[in-house]
């Protein structure tokens, strides 16, 4: 018999289905393969390069940008025009090669090389807004935060985990609700989850491991072909993403 969805009781089944879904396949996010490297500067960083652009540019560009400049003191004396050779593929390059150098500064100058830990200060610096400064604490300081993307912000609503209109509301509604054991990896499952099966456009509901614990498959909506309503996307610049 199928289970009942849309309840948070259901969250720690729906975790482990999709971590076990996703460890079989050896699928990991940029984010998740920097984040082995245990430094959070490259995190931050690579984080930043990530805005507006596929995982696979990011790790490019990324590994690319620190070949040439492996230390934050290295990449705050880096030219504009060499950081931009490294990062020319990803999206919006020139803006993000400055406000990478002036990270560095920051960094170097106010923080002496340690990235700060806490999500107001690292907001004060270029660039980085709450998604991105909660992506370093959980992938560069393996803290317990919950960075929502587009693919967290539908996914949690498809469940039925939440009932949200924006990534800020549903930030909100996930730490209320989930369990804290659980805030660090919700954005890789959700967002490995969301490129692949739980598309915004003819989600794969046939192959999905929870298609029964989800509310939006139970009402008969996996046969829409239209993307999810009621997220702000901010397609207009990199700076809306953050």
């Amino acid at each position: 018999m199928a289970k009942n969805s849309g309840s948070r009781n259901d969250f720690p089944e729906i975790f482990g289905k999709l971590s076990e879904y996703y460890a079989r396949r050896r699928l990991y996010t940029a984010l998740d393969k920097v984040a082995r490297q245990d430094e959070p500067f490259r995190v931050l960083i690579s984080t930043v390069i990530s805005q507006r652009t596929k995982d696979e540019v990011t790790e490019k560009a990324s590994k690319r940008l620190f070949s040439r400049f492996p230390t934050i003191q290295s990449l705050a004396a880096a030219q504009t025009k060499d950081v931009e050779e490294c990062i020319r593929d990803a999206g919006f390059y020139r803006t993000k090669s400055t406000c990478i150098i002036q990270i560095a500064k920051i960094i170097e100058r106010r923080y002496g090389c340690a990235v700060p830990d806490s999500i107001e200060e690292m907001m004060e610096l270029p660039l980085v807004g709450r998604k991105t400064a909660n992506c370093v604490l959980v992938y560069g300081f393996g803290k317990a935060a919950i960075p929502v993307d587009t693919h967290v912000h539908r996914i949690s609503n498809r469940l039925g985990i939440v009932s949200t209109r924006n990534v800020e509301e549903t930030e909100r509604e996930l730490r209320r609700q989930i369990p804290r054991r659980f805030w660090i990896g919700i954005n890789e499952l959700f967002v490995l989850h969301g490129r692949s099966v739980c598309r915004p456009i003819s989600p794969r509901c046939e192959i999905c491991p929870v298609s029964e614990l989800c509310a939006f498959f139970r009402t008969g909506k996996s046969g829409e072909r239209r993307s999810s309503k009621g997220v702000s996307s901010g397609r207009k610049g990199v700076s809306n993403v953050l």
